[in-house]
This record gives C-alpha cells, structure tokens and sequence, in this order.
C-alpha cells in the first residue's frame, strides 16, 4: 500500500515538474517558439494549396514559395489598402469639426440634472476645506522664512531628472521584434510546407513503433480539427463582416467596408476582437452624425451581431468540432496570452486543440481531454447517482427528462437508471452509504418510475385514441360477430397506481394475447425493476403485472391463480440468486411446464454459468437488460392480428380482465 502511495506520488511529481519546465521553456524561448507556431498554423491553411500546385506538375520548392509570396502579396495589399482608408478618414476629420467642437460643448456644458448639482456641491464643499486647511496652517512670518533653498529641512532644493533623448535607434527597438517574428514565420513556414512529409514521419520515429497508430490517428484528429476550425471560422466572419458592411452603408457612415474588413480581421482574435471592431466605427460616427443616436445605433448592432454569434452560431457551426468547452478557451486565451502576449490570442485555440487530442489518444495525458475537452466526463448514470447521493432530486430528474427526448424509456431504464441502481447496492454492500440514503435514494427513485410510467402511459393512450378517431369501416358488421378485444387488460400497469389510467376504453388498439407476472426476488432495487419491467412489457403490448415482494408460498399460490404464459424474475447479483433459486424451484415444481425468464440486471458476468446454477437441470434464459427482456417475451408469443375497434355504440366495446383471464 505504502510502495504504491509513494509512485503515485513520485509520478505525480514528475509530471509537475515537466509542466513547470514546459512553461519555462515557453516563456523563454518566445522568440523561436512564437514563430515556430505561426508556422505550423500557415502550413495546416496553405498545404491543400501546395498539394493542388503540385497535382499539376509544379515542385514542391516552386509550389511552396509562390503560396507563400502571394499570400504575402495579398497581406501586403490589405495592410495598403487599410493604411491608404485610415489616411483617407484623418483627411476627412477637419470636415467634421462642427460636430466634434458640438459634442465636445455638450459634454462640457453645465446640467440642471441631479448628478450635475451634486458634483458642484462636493466641488465647493472640497474647496471650502482646502481653504479651511490652509487658513489653519498659516504661521506668522520669521526668521527662518528669509533662509535660502537648501539650508534647512524645511527648505529643500527641487531636483528633477531630465532623461538622455532617444535616437532613432532607441525608436526602432519596437519595429525590431515583430519584423523579426515576421521573417522567422515566412521562413519556418517554407520549410514546414517543403518538407512536412519528413518532420512527420521524424515525430512518428521519436515515438517508437508502438506508439505508430496511436500518433498517426492522432495527428490526422488535430490536422482535421484545425483546418475544419479555421475555415468555419472564416465563413463566419465572412458573413459577420457583410452583414457589419451592410448596416454601416445603410447607415450612411462612410468607409463602411473597410469597418467590415476590420471587423473580419478582429474575430480572429478571441475576446478582444470584437470590442476593436465595435469601437472604431462607434468612435467615428461621433465625428460624422449629429446627435448620439446613430452612434448608439452602431454600436447597438456589433452587440446584438455578437450575442447572436457567440451565443448561437459559433456553438452550432463549429463548437464540436474543436473539442474544446468554453470554460477551455477561456483558459487557453488567458493563458497563452500571459505567456506570449497578445500574440497568443489568436494561436490559443489551435494550441490548445492539440493538448486536447494529445490527451484523447495518449492515456498518460487523459487528464488534459477531462480538463479542456468539451464531452462529458462522467456517464449518465453516474451523474444521475451522484446527484440523488446529494439529495437533488431537481437534477436527477433532469437527466432522465433529457435523455427522454432522444431515447425512449427502455433505453433510459437500460442505460441510466439500472446502472445507478446497481451502484446503489455495491456501495450499501460495502457499508458505504447509511441506510437513510439508501431508502432517499429508492424511494425518489420510485417516484421518478412512476412519473415516467404515467407518461409514458398518457402518451400511448393518446396515440391510440388519435388511430381510432382515424379509422373509418368500409362495411357494416354486426355487432354481434366482433370479438371483444382485451384492451383494457392488455394495459395492466406495473402497480395498483396505474388502476385509473387503464380504465379508458380507448385505451389500446392492439395487444398480445400472453399474460406475464413479474415478480421481484427481494425488496428495494429488485422491486423497482420489477415496476420498469412491467411498464415496458404493457408499453410493448404485453399484459403484464407486478407481485409485490411475499412469501415464496403465497408468489407460487399467486402465480398459480394468475396462470401466466411467463413469469419474469427480477434480482439484482448477487445477493438476490439465492432467493431466485428457491423462487425458481417452487415455481417449477407448481407447474413443470411454466415458461420462466429471469432478469439479472446489468450482469457482466456470464449469463450461462448463472442459469446453470439457477435451474441445474434445464436451459433457463437470463435477461441482463429490459430490452433483453421484451425481445425475449416477442420471441415466445405470437402477437395477435391488427384487429380494429368497433365504431358503434355498443355498451360492450370493450373487454374486461376477467374475460381475458384464460
């Protein structure tokens, strides 16, 4: 115990301190690194256009430089073009002074509104003291007064430090760094595209050959990953720039489309993109329009485009395709930024999709997907059982609603609730969880059974009744030669709470003919899946009921009453095969030629071993699932024909369970 504390312990320090010389390493080596990953993000956008140059018989050498120049060109052209609309607007101001010197008055203007008055009172009230103060702190005239600067303490000499003037080169030390980023990227960008095939396969060598799978899926999940992420990023803006482009020339503010080029451009950099595209256009329309409200109407509409789009859009054009939650950008965007500036906004996202798919394919690295990833971390049931374990029956109740949206109720039952129910008894036998959360747990749950019963119930109800208004005979029978159909029999519910919402007549169309008893081995969790079992089994056309936990004489003299076709047994392993056996064997000696199923639920043992020690003599099915369980009850009963309602107003349209009992 204590040798497996201490590696976990040592690993756990040896992956810290990989993370802390990693971040060292990325803050230090800015400089090569910074335009090592501006590469790598230039080669996942311009390889397909290498790779297209190629197909038509240029060299790779020639296909890579003339990507790169003319996508060097077309920079080169936008950045012109943006400086030629920038010097264009500053020419344009001096037209506008009328309205800047207006808004400027404005502003400056004394108000009659109650913020104004305030703010004179405090100002006189500030000088009425300072006056006040220095009243008090007028001394009379002495000797020391006539005293000359820098004899005494109370007269110091003023010193102030002038800085030497900067040179022109001094000024250059600024332009130095990024232009030096610039020509590093261009230059690491040729030999990322002219030679990506060799530093792929020199990364799959570094890894060893058993690792050769795993790293070439993925790398194939991050190249897709971030080429699909960069080209539905720029259809986004794209549309997102139009639309800004659109609205500012119905508006009238000129140089609308260089505003929407800038707004294109900014979106690319998370967070503070956007308030950059909004402010500049606001900021001009103070110059250009009269009034404030054509300014407050721009800047309302870079709002309202920005809630919609990253509140609606980005999350379902491209929000799963990262991988990425959006507590993860956010991280990602904070950190990057510290580490290499506002530079590492616009490669935060890519960075950070490669620690999420490094996470996904190595186990060791698993924790980064949990932590960055955007799939949930925990399954359903899981969920599901942590929140009843904290008493949210608010919560819970949730999940089962969603997962009911896109699932049906077998599935929800199969996939949700029996795990956690299994849960439930391996913690209660472990002496985990006090007998107060164990009854909180079964006896919400039951609730929550019987609410999905009910529904599920109202619903069938109603598509029956919405076929039945439908049919139109197309002859007249007598009333005398239609069979009464076991509607309402066919409709038992799983306990006596469903009595009432069974006695409608139009309750079912069609049914099954068997009759099946469910009975529980033992009380709790066994008796809840009874209930689930039973409702899907009358979901499914079955009539079928629900014994409540008894004596195995009085379940056998039941039983024997009923006369089923089947008898299902509900137990949960392991501590309810005992009890099962005994059930088992009673039955079969009442009736030798009774067909008995028994549902061991979420059993991942194997089911032939327990039949055989369950019946010993003969070939007893085991059900680990309730869908299991129908399918298993379909292949033993032949389903009666479609056989329609009658449409007159005969007092017997309808059967009751007493005429169905055989």
């Amino acid at each position: 115990m204590n040798s497996s504390l201490t590696a976990r312990m040592l690993t756990q320090l040896w992956f810290l301190t990989i993370a802390v010389l990693a971040i060292a390493v990325l803050y230090l080596a800015k400089v090569l690194l910074l335009p090592l990953g501006f590469a790598i993000l230039f080669a996942f956008l311009l390889a397909p256009v290498v790779a297209f140059l190629e197909r038509i018989r240029l060299p790779r050498p020639v296909a890579a430089l003339c990507v790169i120049l003319a996508f060097a060109g077309l920079l080169m052209v936008a950045a012109w073009a943006f400086f030629t609309q920038l010097v264009s607007i500053a020419n344009d101001l001096p037209t506008y002074g009328g309205n800047i010197a207006q808004k400027m008055q404005t502003l400056h203007s004394p108000s009659n509104s109650a913020y104004s008055r305030a703010q004179r009172e405090i100002e006189e009230i500030s000088d009425e003291l300072g006056i006040a103060n220095s009243t008090g702190a007028i001394t009379p005239p002495s000797e020391s007064d006539s005293k000359p600067l820098g004899t005494t303490p109370e007269h110091p000499v003023q010193v102030r430090v002038v800085g030497r003037p900067t040179g022109r080169l001094d000024q250059l030390g600024g332009v130095i760094e990024p232009l030096t980023t610039a020509l590093l990227s261009v230059v690491f960008t040729f030999f990322v595209l002219l030679q990506r095939e060799d530093l792929r396969n020199r990364i799959i060598h570094l890894s060893g050959d058993r690792n050769l799978s795993l790293l070439t899926q993925a790398m194939s999940d991050a190249s897709r990953r971030i080429s699909r992420y960069f080209l539905l990023q720029v259809a986004v803006n794209v549309v997102y720039a139009a639309i800004v482009c659109a609205a500012l020339y119905f508006i009238g503010l000129p140089h609308a489309f260089l505003f929407a080029a800038l707004a294109l451009i900014s979106r690319f950099v998370p967070y503070i993109g956007a308030p950059i595209a909004a402010l500049t256009p606001t900021v001009l329309s103070l110059a250009v329009f009269p009034g404030w409200s054509h300014s407050a109407f721009i800047f309302g509409i870079f709002v309202l485009l920005e809630i919609v789009t990253a509140n609606y859009v980005e999350p379902r054009v491209y929000g799963h395709h990262t991988g990425l939650s959006s507590l993860a950008v956010l991280i990602a965007a904070a950190f990057w930024t510290l580490i290499w500036g506002p530079i590492g906004l616009i490669l935060s996202v890519p960075l950070t999709v490669c620690l999420v798919v490094m996470g996904s394919h190595i186990p060791s690295l698993q924790f980064l997907a949990v932590l960055l990833g955007d799939q949930p971390v925990m399954p359903l049931y899981t969920a599901f059982y942590q929140r009843m374990l904290a008493r949210d029956e608010r919560e819970a109740s949730d999940i089962l609603q969603n997962c009911l949206k896109s699932e049906s109720l077998t599935l929800v039952y199969d996939s949700v609730l029996i795990p956690a129910l299994t849960l439930v008894e391996m913690e209660r036998q472990k002496g985990e969880l006090e007998e107060s959360t164990v009854h909180f747990i079964r006896s919400s749950t039951s609730e929550m059974v019987d609410e999905l019963g009910f529904r599920a119930l109202e619903e069938k109800n109603q598509s029956a009744n919405s076929d039945t208004a439908g049919f139109v005979p197309q002859t007249s029978i007598p009333n005398s030669s239609i069979p009464a159909s076991p509607v309402s029999a066919s409709l038992v519910p799983a306990s006596s709470s469903f009595n009432s919402a069974t006695s409608s007549p139009n309750s079912a169309v069609f049914s099954n003919s068997a009759g099946i008893v469910v009975i529980p081995v033992r009380d709790g969790s066994d008796d809840l899946i009874a209930t689930m079992l039973t409702q899907v089994l009358n979901q499914a056309d079955f009539r079928a009921t629900c014994i409540p936990v008894q004596r195995i004489d009085e379940t056998v003299s039941d039983v024997t009453e009923q006369k089923p076709d089947i008898v299902f047994l509900s137990g949960m392993p392991p501590v309810a095969m005992a009890r099962a056996n005994r059930i088992f064997r009673s039955l079969r000696t009442a009736n030798p030629n009774l067909k008995i199923i028994m549902g061991i639920w979420n059993y991942n043992e194997d089911p032939a071993k327990a039949a055989q020690m369950l019946s010993r003599t003969e070939d007893l099915h085991i059900s680990t699932s309730l869908a299991d369980a129908i399918a298993e009850a379909q292949a033993h009963v032949e389903p009666h024909p479609a056989v329609a309602e009658p449409l007159d107003e005969s007092p017997q349209l309808v059967s009751t369970p007493s005429d169905n009992a055989a």
